[in-house]
């Protein structure tokens, strides 16, 4: 699942089948600019997979079930590996904008859920284990990747937030209190699906920014989308050597 300004990894993919995300039943279209919309299926690494080229949010007034969506068709396509990527902003001084980060927990902020609802046992357990929401193994085997390929990689905590505005000061003197690192509008949604299904999680943020409520810079989406896009061949070569790993 490829965050904003992150789109670039499918174009590696081999053999390439794109599917528009109008084109799928049920899948709302992404209104997200930088986001290309599609579902992208072929060879990458040597594995097989299937690659959402953009993905949907929360705060473009969707329902979280719907924000959701892709993880259960892919958990029925058989899917057991989920590598998720996305824009974050860095809270913390020694988090620099332009580093790439290993989400190895996550504090939901959302003020919701996509568990909630009826439940059936098509979706998978009714309570879903969160002692190991990203996966030790697929850490482990990211941190061998980064340190073959002498890339910088920080673990980090990760705190969801609905979005779309950007935090205050005050918002981020309470994330550094909870012990988050990083904020972002996504992922917590899509992990937390995809672990109902029993499926394995590894997560990375491409930090784009720094937000310290003693230093407050001006934000804007078009900022992220473009140190996204900086990153994003360190990223894309990352994923790739996982893949070989897998």
């Amino acid at each position: 699942m490829l965050g904003t300004g992150l789109g670039q990894c499918a174009n590696e993919i081999k053999n390439p089948i794109s599917i528009p995300y109008q084109d799928i039943p049920h899948f709302p279209a992404s209104t997200v600019k930088f986001h290309a919309g599609q579902l992208v299926s072929g060879q990458l690494s040597g594995k097989r997979v299937c690659v959402m080229q953009g993905r949907f949010h929360y705060y473009e007034g969707l329902d979280i079930q719907e924000v959701t969506l892709p993880i259960r068709v892919m958990a029925e396509l058989g899917i057991n590996t989920l590598v998720v990527t996305n824009a974050a902003g860095s809270i913390r001084e020694h988090i620099k904008p332009g580093t790439i980060g290993l989400i190895t927990d996550h504090i939901n902020l959302m003020g919701t859920t996509p568990l909630i609802g009826p439940y059936d046992e098509f979706y998978g357990t009714r309570f879903p284990d969160m002692s190991e929401p990203y996966s030790r193994k697929l850490q482990s085997l990211a941190k061998q990747s980064a340190d073959e390929l002498q890339t910088e990689l920080i673990e980090t905590i990760y705190s969801a937030i609905s979005g779309p505005s950007f935090e205050t000061a005050a918002e981020i003197r309470m994330l550094q209190i909870f012990g988050a690192d990083t904020v972002g509008m996504s992922v917590v949604p899509e992990v937390l699906v995809a672990r109902q299904r029993q499926i394995n999680v590894l997560a990375f943020s491409a930090i784009t920014d720094q937000s310290l409520p003693e230093r407050m810079e001006a934000l804007s989406h078009k900022k992220v989308a473009q140190v996204a896009d900086d990153i994003a061949p360190r990223l894309q070569a990352l994923i790739l050597r996982v893949l070989k790993k897998l």
